[in-house]
């Protein structure tokens, strides 16, 4: 452009930053701003908070906090957009929640409104700690401001009442929204079928699946994941395997947690044969186990005296590559642990 006599404005330099940082690229956003800097192309705040995006994308979290300081300089307002990426990243960041209440605070003393994006990133941050009293304040504060908590704040907390294994009060915050005449989603059913299952409520769990469907949502893999899970719960894992094959045919791909917990619950029912085939499958997709499923696994084997069931692993795809010859014989037991 600048070969033709024409410059670059701030906006077409937005446009840009604003593609590098959707491609995942900040390290570009970051080194274009410093060539906008050097053509005298002036930013303006939607830059300054781009920029800061780029910074904190890069783990470089101090120096976008710098920028935020040195806005004011620039002749710029820091704004709600400004305040919202500093704070989802010290969120993402473990012990940085007292840094980002006094962001919160820092950011109504000048004026500014925190949004639902301010609250839901404190509540999240909140719940990946377990400080779900903090996070219940925050969500009652947020009514009082008249910010309406929304479906990604019911579930923050539903999702992570379940994994902290409080189902009852998860339950208890889908009737609240419910009742806030908010619609579930799929991440909402997922959450609870999650709860449910991980009690071996599989029948509660199908009730919700019917729901599900009926709000014309489809399941996926976590929905499948989570019935799994449920199945081999109960010791069922003819019905967990039936599962997992209805998972694949909908074109979900399993995940570690998937496989490991069936072959785990084959193994534990001493159904070598079935744990055989998941773990096949497993390789197969190229999915190494680790050394505590293998422990598991050739353990029972062993016990039942029925180790050359496993020959059929070594002539599998990735079969030698995942699993040491030492697992065939009784020695595996002497690997040192990593």
């Amino acid at each position: 452009m600048r070969a033709h006599g024409m410059f670059p404005t701030v906006e077409s330099c937005n446009v840009f930053i604003s593609g590098a940082l959707r491609l995942r690229r900040p390290e570009i956003a970051i080194s274009f701003f410093r060539e906008m800097r050097r053509c005298r192309v002036s930013p303006n705040v939607y830059t300054v908070n781009m920029v800061m995006r780029a910074k904190c994308a890069l783990g470089r979290v101090v120096d976008a906090a710098q920028l935020l300081d040195e806005m004011p300089c620039w002749g710029f307002s820091r704004t709600a957009a400004s305040f919202n990426t500093l704070i989802a990243a010290y969120c993402h960041d473990s012990g940085g929640m007292e840094t980002v209440l006094r962001l919160k605070e820092r950011m109504e003393r000048e004026g500014l409104v925190p949004n639902e994006v301010t609250y839901n990133t404190i509540v999240h941050g909140l719940c990946k700690e377990g400080r779900m009293h903090q996070a219940r304040r925050i969500v009652n504060e947020m009514r009082v401001k008249g910010v309406t908590p929304n479906t990604i704040t019911f579930n923050t907390l539903i999702h992570s009442y379940v994994t902290l294994g409080d189902n009852e009060v998860a339950m208890k915050m889908h009737e609240e929204m419910m009742k806030a005449g908010l619609s579930a989603d799929l991440v909402t059913y997922n959450a609870l079928i999650l709860g449910l299952c991980n009690e071996g409520k599989t029948w509660k769990a199908s009730q919700l699946v019917q729901e599900l469907c009926a709000a014309k949502l489809e399941p996926n893999a976590s929905t499948f994941s989570a019935l799994i899970i449920g199945q081999c719960k109960k010791q069922n894992p003819e019905r967990a395997l039936d599962l997992l094959n209805a998972m694949k045919k909908a074109g979900f791909q399993p995940n570690y947690y998937t496989y490991s917990i069936l072959i785990s619950t084959f193994s534990k029912n001493k159904d070598f044969e079935g744990a055989i085939d998941v773990l096949k499958d497993m390789l197969m997709r190229c999915i190494a186990p680790d050394k505590a499923l293998l422990h598991e696994f050739f353990e029972g084997l062993s016990k039942a005296k029925k180790l050359h069931l496993a020959a059929d692993l070594r002539s599998v795809a990735n079969g030698t590559r995942f699993i040491s010859d030492i697992y065939y014989t009784d020695d595996y037991r002497n690997i040192d642990e990593e």
